[in-house]
């Protein structure tokens, strides 16, 4: 059966760190609502000021709600994250720091904008009309690593992966690195654009409703999700992707592309020159954050209305 848990956000913690005790255990198949804090952990508020902003301790950057420890998995499992729901509280933030940005050459003055949402649009930003659609950027398992992380560079095991795609109604799916998995997130987002050039999506707080999947000794490089909006009128947009990070951006995107063609080749049974071929006529080759210097993080998508219906990893 189902279980059904609420997990509140704090205390949070902003390092990775295999040693850190859980907060929560589930079993596979079991749904938690998390509540996640914003990124800057609970310190920025609407109508701050940007000196207050300026002042913040970034050692709390990220905020992380769990671990939440999965039970019977193991190193070379697949943890499978299905996003259900998300909500958001009605405001968040953005700004500008210097030394920080794709731009920060060109934008050095610190800023600090507030946004208003309103549902499923923010009209802050006047005259555009920004649609809504919350994410998590960060969401990982423990590393493999003795030792404390910052939550800033992503990698195999997740983390700070900033891709717009995780929204209510897609699964994403992580190899395992250690018992129990010990699986955390936050950093909510109301909206990104690719790449996050400013160095912030619409930065708050979100709470989300997810359920847990576990699928025994399989392989995995690294993040794989499955894209697909539940608020979209149909599924044109669903797609197969494959998240790369690196200090080389070619070398993430080629790492990204590698691993889609070895993806439709085991799992589609193409050949590895039709699957390159495939690749080069259809998939979309996208940045999707390119400030968290010096690595950055390239998706590989491909529309899922093209390939034939798979379960990459079937129910055990």
């Amino acid at each position: 059966m189902t279980r059904q848990y609420v997990l509140s956000a704090e205390p949070t913690h902003s390092v990775w760190d295999r040693s850190l005790g859980p907060r929560l255990c589930i079993e596979p198949g079991d749904e938690v609502q998390i509540q996640c804090v914003d990124a800057s952990g609970a310190q920025v508020h609407p109508g701050m000021a940007v000196t207050d902003y300026l002042a913040i301790d970034r050692t709390r950057i990220h905020a992380l709600t769990g671990p939440i420890w999965v039970e019977d998995a193991e190193p070379g499992d697949v943890l499978e994250i299905e996003v259900l729901a998300t909500r958001h509280y009605g405001w968040g933030w953005s700004s500008i720091v210097e030394g920080l940005g794709f731009l920060k050459d060109r934008f050095r003055e610190p800023y600090l904008f507030h946004w208003h949402l309103e549902g499923e649009s923010s009209r802050s930003l006047f005259p555009a009309v920004v649609p809504l659609r919350p994410f998590l950027g960060v969401m990982g398992v423990a590393r493999a690593e003795d030792g404390k992380f910052r939550t800033r560079p992503p990698g195999p095991f997740g983390g700070n992966l900033d891709v717009r795609e995780l929204c209510a109604g897609s699964r994403l799916y992580l190899p395992v690195f250690n018992r129990g998995a010990l699986f955390s997130c936050g950093d909510g987002h109301a909206a990104q654009g690719d790449g996050e050039v400013c160095i912030n999506g619409i930065e708050c707080p979100l709470d989300v409703t997810l359920r847990f999947h576990l699928h025994k000794s399989q392989p995995l490089a690294g993040p794989l999700l499955e894209s697909s909006d539940a608020t979209a009128p149909d599924s044109s947009s669903d797609s197969w992707v494959v998240v790369e990070t690196g200090t080389d951006l070619a070398e993430a995107a080629r790492g990204a592309t590698g691993r889609m063609v070895d993806l439709l080749a085991s799992r589609w049974g193409f050949s590895e020159v039709h699957a390159y071929l495939l690749c080069s006529v259809a998939m979309h080759l996208r940045l999707s954050q390119v400030v968290n210097e010096p690595v950055h993080t390239v998706s590989a998508a491909l529309a899922k209305q093209i390939l034939p219906s798979r379960t990459l990893f079937p129910a055990q």
